[in-house]
């Protein structure tokens, strides 16, 4: 797994290659990726919005921004984690991601960033 720590907070992330699908004649490749944000400080912060950076070798870089993640802004009070997964569809076999989230400090209401660690999205058969 892949970590970053900002601020007390760790965001672990596992990406797995999920396999092809064909459109049209044409392959694309997806891949999941679970994500477990843990609250290792001592304040209550919320997950607000979240920005990532796709980059698919054959397609370039694509911005993704919105609010939360999958459908939540979650809560998380010291100590607490929550997990999640997702996925992206790339048109070739080789890209990563990378990005961050923006949390709030709920005891006081400042806004923050936590880093999203650089992982890859790789179908490894096609590394032999």
């Amino acid at each position: 797994m892949n970590e970053e720590v900002t601020n007390g907070i760790k965001i672990l992330v596992q990406p797995y290659f999920e396999g092809t699908q064909n459109k049209a004649g044409r392959d694309f490749y997806i891949f999941s990726y679970k994500i477990i944000i843990e609250n290792n400080s001592n304040q209550t912060v919320q997950l607000i919005n979240r920005h990532w950076e796709i980059f698919d070798s054959l397609n370039g870089i694509k911005i993704v921004d919105g609010p939360g993640v999958v459908g939540a802004q979650p809560i998380l009070i010291p100590n607490d984690k929550y997990t999640y997964k997702s996925m992206c569809v790339l048109m070739s076999t080789y890209g990563y991601m990378t990005g961050h989230y923006e949390m709030i400090n709920l005891g006081t209401q400042e806004s923050f960033e936590v880093e999203i660690p650089l992982f890859e999205l790789v179908n490894t058969p096609s590394l032999n």
